[in-house]
This record gives structure tokens, C-alpha cells and sequence, in this order.
């Protein structure tokens, strides 16, 4: 029953796989929930991306801590956010993309920050991410 149920999910991501695109470029929305290991706390984060062009996107987000260095402090990071998207320039499968960023940020002053991101969709509207960087995360994307 177990293989049958894995070779099941393997077709259907595999079907999709064709169609999945990672960045698609200007008007490209994606939302972002997940994990957060590191960084100003161990928590959780949502974050918003729209691409303005092919290579370029902004958004903005937010990281709920439920620990961090700074128990007296504010449990939340906002932050604004931009990328450079280069899935297409080194000729990775549409499904995937690599992405490296910055970030300018409040959580008890302000906060400035960089990343490098990898995003893998399995389906046209769902996949995982992780990004690494001065803070770091990772979880479930959804393309709207």
C-alpha cells in the first residue's frame, strides 16, 4: 500500500512538474509560510513577493518569535524585502529558482539583512523553500 501510494504522489508531481514555474517574472505573486530556526528568535513567518520584472522582485513579511536573544524585547520582525531572481540566467528547470536578497527590517530598531533563497515548486501552485542568510527560514510557497 505504501508504494503504491508513493508512486501515486510521484506521478502527480511529476505530471505537474512540466507546467511549474518558480519565478515567471513581472506580476509573479508568491506567499511564503514557515519556520523560522534563526535569526532574531525561533518562530514563524509569512512573506509576500511580487516580481516587477524578470530578474527583480519586492515584498515585504512578517516573523513571530516564540524564543529569541532577546526575551525583554519585541517577539516580531517586519521587514521589507527585495530579490534578484536567477533561475533563468544559470538554466535551472522552471520549477526551481535561486535567489539571493536583502532586507530592511524593525524589531526594536531597525534591521537590515541578506539572504540567499531556493525555491522548488512540485505542483503550478505549491512547493518549499529555504532561505539562509543573517536570518534564515523555511517552509511551504504558494503561487497565487
Amino acid at each position: 500500500m505504501k508504494k503504491l501510494l508513493f508512486t501515486a504522489l510521484l506521478s502527480l508531481f511529476t505530471f505537474n512538474f512540466a507546467t511549474a514555474q518558480a519565478y515567471s517574472g513581472n506580476g509573479d505573486q508568491k506567499v511564503s509560510l514557515g519556520f523560522v530556526p534563526w535569526g532574531y528568535g525561533t518562530g514563524l513567518t509569512a512573506i509576500y513577493d511580487y516580481g516587477l520584472s524578470d530578474l527583480i522582485s519586492i515584498g515585504g513579511g512578517g516573523e513571530f518569535y516564540f524564543s529569541g536573544k532577546n526575551e525583554d524585547k519585541d517577539n516580531f520582525y517586519v521587514f521589507g524585502r527585495a530579490n534578484v531572481h536567477l533561475g533563468e540566467l544559470l538554466n535551472m528547470p522552471s520549477n526551481m529558482d535561486l535567489y539571493p536578497g536583502l532586507d530592511v527590517g524593525f524589531n526594536h530598531g531597525l534591521g537590515l539583512g541578506a539572504h540567499l533563497g531556493f525555491r522548488y515548486l512540485f505542483s503550478d501552485n505549491i512547493g518549499a523553500y529555504i532561505e539562509a542568510g543573517s536570518r534564515g527560514s523555511l517552509g511551504l510557497l504558494i503561487q497565487l
